[in-house]
C-alpha cells in the first residue's frame, strides 16, 4: 500500500529486503546496518556499517595470514569454502560455476545453523 510514495519503488522492490522467519543468520536481510538504515536511524546505521567493515577486514587479514603460513609450509590452502555450493566446471560452457550441493533446506527445516559463520 502506498508503494508509489516510497522513492517510486514498486511493491516488489519494497518487499525484497523484508525479513523472512527461519532464514540463516548469514542471510543478507539480517544485516544490522541495513535494518537500522531502513528504520531511519542513520547515525547508528553508519556506525554499525563501520563495525561490520572492520570485522570483514580483520577476517580477510586472518585468511591472508593463514594463506601465508600454508605457503611457507608448502601446504594447500583453500581460503573460502561456501557451505552449500561447490565450484564445478559447467558441462556446456566449460566455465567454473557455483553449484548447489545441498544442505541449506535441511538446515532451515531443523533450524540448525551451527555451520554458519558469525558474519554480523
Amino acid at each position: 500500500k502506498y508503494a508509489e510514495n516510497m522513492y517510486y519503488f514498486s511493491e516488489l522492490a519494497l518487499t525484497l529486503n523484508a525479513l523472512e522467519s527461519g532464514t540463516a543468520p548469514t542471510d543478507s536481510r539480517r544485516r544490522p546496518d541495513q535494518r537500522l538504515m531502513e528504520n531511519g536511524r542513520w547515525d547508528e546505521a553508519n556506525a554499525e556499517k563501520q563495525r561490520l567493515e572492520e570485522k570483514q577486514r580483520l577476517s580477510r587479514k586472518r585468511r591472508e595470514a593463514e594463506a601465508a603460513r600454508a605457503t611457507e609450509d608448502g601446504a594447500p590452502y583453500d581460503p573460502y569454502k561456501p557451505l552449500w555450493f561447490e565450484r564445478k566446471k559447467d558441462p556446456v560452457t566449460q566455465e567454473l560455476a557455483h553449484v548447489y550441493k545441498g544442505g541449506y533446506w535441511e538446515s532451515k527445516e531443523k533450524q540448525d545453523w551451527t555451520l554458519c559463520p558469525d558474519i554480523f
